[in-house]
């Protein structure tokens, strides 16, 4: 289980885990990355046999062992999250420190073309003919959106009073066979 958190946490640089399980994680992975750091063919055939993925071990003895080159230890840091729901466990979130700060990209091809299209609709705005007609067109959406009328009161009361007659009738029956 270690060997594949200790994986995980190389390749994706920070994962949620129990408090417990990531105070222990903490001691192995430095012991990786320590090995990473010396560079030599043992300390890469010990990582090779304790980490599960090739790529992760090149990543450790060529990105890593660059990063943490000039640090003595300290290559995580665990942080404490509230308790897991289910069973209120106490969970941590593990992470290795001086990350590099990825620039967050664009979610979707969405969000691009929605860009473009306010670009586009600030550019017309600026003419008094488009701020006419997007004056109309707005009105016509507002009437689109307003709801239809319901139908007359009467019918509802009409529909209750059905409903209620029958009942009548069974309450009238009910008391004629008591009285005899």
């Amino acid at each position: 289980m270690f060997r594949n958190m200790v994986t995980s946490l190389l390749q994706h640089e920070r994962i949620v885990t129990t408090e417990v399980k990531a105070k222990e994680l903490r001691r192995q992975t430095e012991k990786m990355l320590t090995l990473g750091k010396r560079g030599d063919l043992h300390a890469r055939r010990q990582a090779v046999a304790f980490i599960r993925s090739d790529e992760v071990v090149k990543r450790v003895f060529s990105e890593y062992a660059q990063r943490y080159a000039n640090r003595e230890g300290g290559y995580t840091r665990v942080l404490k999250l509230e308790p897991r729901a289910g069973d209120n466990a106490p969970m941590a979130l593990i992470e290795l420190v001086d990350r590099p700060i990825k620039e967050s990209k664009e979610k979707s091809p969405k969000s691009k073309a929605s860009k473009e299209t306010k670009v586009k609709k600030e550019s017309k705005a600026q003419s008094p003919k488009v701020k006419a007609s997007k004056a109309e067109g707005e009105k016509a959406e507002k009437e689109d959106a307003k709801p239809k009328k319901k139908a007359p009161a009467k019918k509802s009361a009409e529909k209750k009073a059905d409903k209620a007659e029958p009942k009548k009738k069974a309450a009238v029956k009910i008391k004629a066979d008591k009285e005899d």
